[in-house]
């Protein structure tokens, strides 16, 4: 019988490393990174897919004859339109001035939601009084405001605001308050195991276990934002400014349908592009960092 070789000389220990390291690997997913280009084609084929069937619908619906065609376009039609404006710089200046105004609103909307929602959290009989009335003010419809704002602030852009910010503000609160709520008690006890408390028991324990139902409260006090923001440009036109609703309402009194169908598009596309870029950025980065999903 041959002697025993030392562990490191049989190349044991390598060999140990690289199992532990399979293992490992398993655990954690990040670790296995796919390819960036790979990445991206994954993510876009689909989006891809379903854009194609999309305009093959709207292009088969104008060839049925359904409608004239001065009523509804055809896409080349309007995607032609769409390419004037922008070249003409008005698609530009309207987007701008549209986004200028999201920008500020949906911040406003995080910060008095946000402070709202710490605030309830914090105090039961806070709760009590106005936990109710925040489900409220998020269900009532944004355009049931503009009649108030309009009679605060007239037709300017801090009536606008103003609806923006109660339209997203409850359901940013709301969002805090329940991933507050859905805490796990186990968290709680070993925070309070590890000598949390206070403010620390707050930064430490709650919040980064509330990320995920805030994150989804952003996620929709921007669509609320969005909408309550395109429903005031419609209705507050103010003079010297163009923006993406306004173009939308000279397109409707205009009968432009190709310019109506186009403004349309951009709403719709701006939306999309906020929610990829993002929120669904965040939420992938927070599901990989938990092991929810391949952080690759």
């Amino acid at each position: 019988m041959r002697p025993l070789r030392p562990l490191a000389e049989a190349g044991a220990v390598d060999q140990l490393g690289t199992r532990l390291a399979g293992l490992d690997t398993l655990e954690i997913p990040s670790l296995r990174r796919t390819p960036r280009f790979r990445r991206i084609v994954d993510a876009g084929w689909p989006k891809l897919v379903a854009l194609a069937i999309a305009l093959g619908a709207w292009e088969l619906v104008v060839l049925s004859g359904w409608k004239p065609p001065w009523l509804l376009p055809s896409p080349a039609t309007v995607f032609g339109e769409l390419w004037r404006e922008f070249a003409a710089g008005d698609l530009v200046a309207a987007v701008s001035v549209t986004l200028r105004r999201a920008a500020i609103g949906y911040a406003l909307a995080v910060l008095v939601g946000g402070i709202i929602g710490v605030l309830v959290v914090r105090s039961k009989t806070l709760r009590a009084a106005v936990g109710s009335l925040i489900t409220g003010l998020q269900t009532m419809p944004s355009i049931a405001w503009f009649p108030l704002a309009i009679l605060l602030f007239q037709l300017s852009e801090t009536a606008i605001l103003f609806v923006v910010v109660l339209g997203a503000a409850p359901s940013i609160a709301n969002g805090l308050i329940s991933g507050v709520d859905h805490v796990p008690p186990l968290l709680l006890r070993a925070g309070r195991v590890l000598g949390a408390q206070g403010l620390a028991k707050y930064r430490h324990v709650i919040l980064p276990a509330a990320l995920p139902a805030a994150i989804a409260g952003l996620k929709q006090g921007w669509a609320f934002a969005w909408r309550s923001l395109m429903a005031g440009e419609l209705l507050v036109l103010i003079p010297g400014q163009t923006s993406v609703g306004a173009q939308l309402q000279f397109s409707r009194e205009f009968s432009d349908a190709p310019g109506l169908i186009a403004m349309m598009i951009v709403i719709l596309v701006i939306g999309i592009v906020v929610d990829v870029v993002v929120f669904s950025t965040v939420e992938r980065s927070i599901r990989a960092r938990r092991g929810l999903v391949d952080g690759a």
